[in-house]
């Protein structure tokens, strides 16, 4: 699979809404059983999104990024897609908007299958292990000031 793909910056009010909704959807509550009233949140209307939409204009991964909690989270990328360099992207993209908003650190929940993904990007586990969405969980910061 060719890594052809790009990252866009948008809001809950984005014409691409629906792209976005349905990518955590397939996901989160389809991949991963995450119960959909804990995938909806108040957080959303107000959150940064990143989209990375494929050549062909199909969303194949996002992340959320919530600057008055200095947090990331809802990071997936569709299964196929996985392993191509689209969730590193994603990642570097929210910590570079991140620092360009002042922030010093950068704080997230990683199911506990993804802590190394999130090592090489420099976070470190700061947490024991808890149940998030029926899902193992560490709580990672990535600090830079």
């Amino acid at each position: 699979m060719t890594a052809n793909y790009s990252i866009e910056q948008l809001n809950w009010q984005s014409p691409k809404q629906a792209m976005l909704k349905a990518l955590r959807e397939q996901v989160f509550i389809i991949e991963q059983s995450v119960p959909e009233y804990i995938e909806w949140d108040e957080y959303d209307a107000s959150a940064i999104h990143l989209l990375a939409i494929d050549h062909t204009q199909h969303a194949i991964g996002c992340a959320r990024i919530l600057l008055e909690k200095g947090r990331v989270g809802r990071m997936g990328v569709l299964k196929e897609w996985r392993g191509n360099g689209v969730g590193h992207a994603l990642l570097m993209e929210a910590i570079a908007i991140c620092k360009a908003h002042g922030l010093q650190q950068l704080q997230l929940s990683s199911q506990t299958h993804a802590i190394q993904f999130y090592e090489k990007a420099g976070f470190v586990v700061t947490s024991e292990a808890y149940i998030d969405a029926n899902i193992w969980h560490k709580d990672m910061v990535l600090k830079w000031a």
